[in-house]
């Protein structure tokens, strides 16, 4: 394997799968298996949980809920996916372990930098909920401070389409996958979206490259955890 360690950020809408919204048991089951291949492959795996398939901050502040309240929600939200995450996976024989940055002790098991390096030594996926913790970030910046912290070679940006286009292939026949671009250019050219700024700018200030992939394409995971030129990557 290209990595010894990788941290996946998975949104909530991909983890809806065939549904609208919640959780699809199916799906996480699929990904537990293509995942357990990088485990075996010797690679540690970290992975980001999103909460958009339940609830998303920026959306529900407004009306009577603060901004504060409503990403709370949404920190919320990515609890419930980290928790059926790791429940599908150790189902199926794929060891793993749910730690989450808002303390919620009933029902998952607190992250600490020790406990997760700890589970990850032991063969573990370790699946983090929460965020950062805090409101005003998104659980992409979460990723890449979570990757750093955890001493990840790579963040695994998991989307929709199989790369970064130069502009959007839903609506233009002509759009054109870059293979490879450079954090100046994802952070300045305002027609890419696919993290946030924020992340980006915390990811390049660091040199923690990023590649942005389609992870429910069979054998994906493992090959761009292999080092294959897969998705786009910035650098």
């Amino acid at each position: 394997m290209a990595y010894k360690r990788v941290l996946l950020k998975l949104s909530g809408e991909q983890l809806a799968g065939k549904f609208e919204s919640g959780i699809d048991a199916e799906l996480a089951t699929w990904l537990a298996r293509e995942i357990a291949q990088v485990v075996d492959g010797g690679t540690q795996v970290v992975i980001m949980v999103g909460g958009g398939n339940y609830a998303r901050g920026a959306q529900l502040a407004g009306h009577g809920i603060g901004r504060v309240t409503a990403d709370n929600i949404g920190m919320l939200a990515t609890m419930m996916n980290a928790l059926a995450l790791a429940d599908v996976f150790n189902s199926v024989g794929v060891k793993a372990r749910a730690l989450t940055n808002i303390k919620a002790d009933q029902v998952a098991d607190q992250f600490t930098h020790r406990r997760a390096i700890n589970d990850l030594g032991k063969g573990r996926v370790v699946i983090v909920a929460g965020g950062i913790g805090r409101p005003y970030l998104t659980t992409d910046t979460a990723a890449v401070s979570l990757a750093l912290e955890l001493d990840c070679e790579v963040v695994l940006k998991a989307t929709k389409v199989d790369g970064v286009y130069d502009k959007d292939p839903a609506k233009f026949k002509d759009a054109i996958k870059l293979e490879h671009m450079s954090f100046d250019e994802a952070v300045s050219n305002g027609a890419i979206a696919v993290m946030d700024k924020a992340a980006l700018g915390l990811a390049m200030e660091h040199g923690l490259q990023i590649v942005v992939f389609n992870a429910l394409s069979e054998q994906n995971i493992l090959n761009v955890a292999a080092g294959d030129a897969i998705g786009t990557k910035i650098s």
